[in-house]
């Protein structure tokens, strides 16, 4: 009998579910509450704007509005798909994305593994600054730039070339096609090497540093420790940023072909979204320019999934 009033007696009180939630929404509230603005951010500025997908399925009027325009199922689509221009926009499209993942992906990096192994730490500041400030100019700046050092005639680099006599006649930079796409990546790797640096760095000094000494131990040298500790390391970063850069493979942003490009390789610069500027907005024809934009993002998710499936299926954690 007193043993089993003692376990009665040591039994603890365990208090109700919901007064556990009250206790945690009374303890967290100031939490919730900043999350009010960010959440209002995305709901008016980002989902709400989703409605206007309805366009690309209309023959817009923009004085009868989004719900007094006529309903033409798939015939925008039809049309932009079928214009010559739009075959060649989306080629380059993705060919000058397939270089800029190519060539500008691995730089980022070799550019953190270098600056990791640095000892300097004044030259490691310095070398990062210099990495960085690419990133912080507008492209209309480095439009100038672009064209001050590959101008045919008055470039840096031709001039000089010519000069010392290297070459006999100017390099195409910016009017042949295929010497215009070569710059345009370069140019693009140039700037955004410093940002995805940023990433990778802040990756390889989250790796354990016993590891790095273990190796050293095993008689492992600079290479060694890069091969087998640093790289699996970082591996799931790279992974993730792969993934995203694939999806992003139809999208290209406006302002870099509109500033580099010029109408000698009008063929190689048009790009969809000079293609939907020039085509949807200049001509008020807003039904294309949105039927171009829902393709580009159902062709992006596409491209992401997949890859995130694939990532999965080689035993990475992908992205979901």
């Amino acid at each position: 009998m007193s043993m089993y009033t003692n376990s009665v007696q040591r039994k603890t009180f365990v208090p109700p579910a919901n007064n556990h939630q009250k206790g945690w929404l009374r303890r967290d509230w100031r939490l919730y509450v900043m999350l009010i603005l960010p959440i209002a951010f995305y709901l008016i500025f980002c989902y709400k704007p989703m409605v206007g997908v309805l366009i690309a399925f209309q023959k817009y009027n923009m004085f009868k509005g989004m719900w007094g325009s006529k309903w033409v199922g798939l015939e925008n689509f039809r049309f932009t798909m079928g214009m010559a221009d739009f075959k060649y926009a989306l080629r380059n499209t993705l060919w000058l994305n397939f270089l800029g993942l190519v060539v500008g992906f691995p730089v980022p990096i070799v550019l953190a593994i270098m600056l990791n192994e640095m000892k300097s730490v004044g030259l490691k500041k310095v070398s990062q600054t210099l990495l960085y400030l690419p990133h912080f100019l507008s492209w209309i700046i480095i439009g100038g730039m672009v064209l001050q050092i590959f101008s045919p005639k008055t470039g840096i680099i031709n001039a000089t070339l010519l000069r010392w006599g290297v070459i006999d006649k100017s390099i195409p930079f910016l009017s042949s096609g295929p010497h215009w796409q070569a710059t345009y990546t370069l140019v693009g790797v140039w700037q955004g090497m410093g940002w995805g640096t940023i990433l990778y760095l802040s990756a390889i000094t989250g790796i354990n540093p016993e590891l790095f000494e273990a190796a050293k131990i095993d008689g492992a040298n600079k290479m060694q420790q890069i091969w087998h500790v640093t790289l699996p390391g970082i591996r799931s970063t790279i992974v993730v940023l792969l993934i995203l850069s694939v999806g992003q493979m139809m999208n290209i942003s406006f302002d870099r072909p509109q500033i580099l490009g010029n109408p000698q390789v009008r063929k190689y610069c048009d790009v969809l979204s000079t293609f939907v500027y020039r085509t949807g907005i200049t001509n008020s024809k807003f039904e294309r320019a949105t039927a171009i934009g829902l393709f580009q993002s159902l062709v992006g998710l596409v491209l992401i999934s997949a890859a995130n499936i694939v990532s999965r299926q080689l035993g990475e954690d992908g992205i979901w």
